[in-house]
């Protein structure tokens, strides 16, 4: 299979910034950018990001704050926590340059198997193997490997397969064609078998079962995750806090907040003078959550603002022209946008 992956890889691979590069660093953001991201989002976002921290150094040196202000809009914002991290991690233990062996990649934060072994593959020539959503779905089809997803005995043999199939010259390359197999045309739903340039070695097709192989992941039930949310302005400054680094939105600024039915009175305390009626309620959809937020206004007291509520490291008053230089949610900004307009 190697030779025709390659030369199918050479002649149809889809041009994206990241293949123009052999850099360890940027071959590691776009990685970690591509990991629940579709590709033509990941575009614009990847080169934003190197043009602000162009190298490891100053990806460390930068605040988590800034970090997560340039990623904001890509979700998954852990991602960009363990980026910065790592960064860190490799500027005090690597003297800033991206460790070539796996083992060595895999003590940092943020690497699995999978995003080691496209680094050390893609930017370093090495003969480690990978196996994401993609890869996995051409794998089970050509060799007719059974079991449902995250079955052990399953990833075992995929893993099994890829450490074969890797072996040899351009390990990057083959490792990208198993991707880009996966990605345009081994496809989840109405393969294009006929285009395909293993299809002469595929069982799955050999024996019609294209459509079976890989069997669907079994539906996570969605959640309803409530909130209310304070809205309080003082002049031309809005109120905003910063969530502790766990959890769902952590690290990330946003608008004081409370899961219902919690209630703003408890989570602000006597620095309230008033809460006012519900002005609005945002509606967003998050992988696994339907988020609904109920948007109040706020009055605060003048006095100093003390100790931030549970649940948050630190808050201040900040000038609304100035909020999206923080790292905020797509969600939260949604309700800056939509409240800011009516609150008086």
């Amino acid at each position: 299979m190697r030779s025709e992956l390659l030369a199918w890889f050479d002649q149809h691979q889809r041009e994206l910034p990241w293949r123009r590069t052999k850099d360890p660093y940027g071959v590691w953001v776009s990685e970690v950018m591509l990991q629940q991201t579709q590709v033509d989002r990941v575009i614009g976002y990847w080169s934003r990001f190197l043009e602000r921290f162009p190298t490891v150094k100053s990806l460390a040196a930068a605040e988590v704050a800034d970090v997560l202000s340039m990623w904001t809009g890509l979700g998954y914002y852990s991602r960009a926590r363990n980026l910065h991290r790592a960064a860190q991690q490799i500027v005090s233990e690597h003297k800033g340059r991206v460790p070539r062996e796996v083992k060595d990649l895999l003590e940092l934060p943020g690497f699995g198997r999978y995003t080691a072994g496209a680094v050390a593959s893609i930017a370093f020539d090495q003969e480690t193997p990978i196996v994401d959503g993609n890869v996995a779905r051409v794998l089970s089809r050509v060799f007719e490997i059974e079991g449902q997803p995250q079955d052990k005995v399953r990833e075992a043999k995929l893993w099994e397969r890829a450490g074969e199939l890797v072996k040899g010259a351009r390990p990057g390359d083959l490792n990208q064609a198993l991707m880009e197999l996966g990605a345009t045309v081994c496809v989840p739903s109405s393969p294009l078998c006929l285009i395909c340039p293993v299809r002469a070695k595929c069982k799955a097709l050999a024996h019609g079962r294209v459509d079976e192989l890989p069997p669907p992941r079994k539906a996570m039930k969605r959640k309803k995750l409530e909130l209310a949310v304070a809205v309080a302005r003082r002049g031309k400054d809005v109120l905003l806090a910063r969530r502790e680094e766990k959890g769902l939105f952590g690290g990330l600024w946003e608008l004081p907040c409370v899961e219902l039915p919690g209630t703003l009175e408890k989570l602000l305390g006597k620095r309230t003078t008033s809460i006012g009626p519900e002005m609005v309620v945002i509606e967003r959809t998050l992988t696994h959550r339907d988020l609904f937020l109920h948007v109040f206004p706020v009055k605060v007291g003048a006095r100093a603002l003390g100790k931030p509520p549970p649940g948050y490291v630190e808050w201040k008053w900040v000038p609304v022209s100035e909020r999206k230089t923080l790292g905020m949610s797509s969600a939260m900004s949604a309700v800056i946008d939509e409240a800011l307009g009516d609150f008086h």
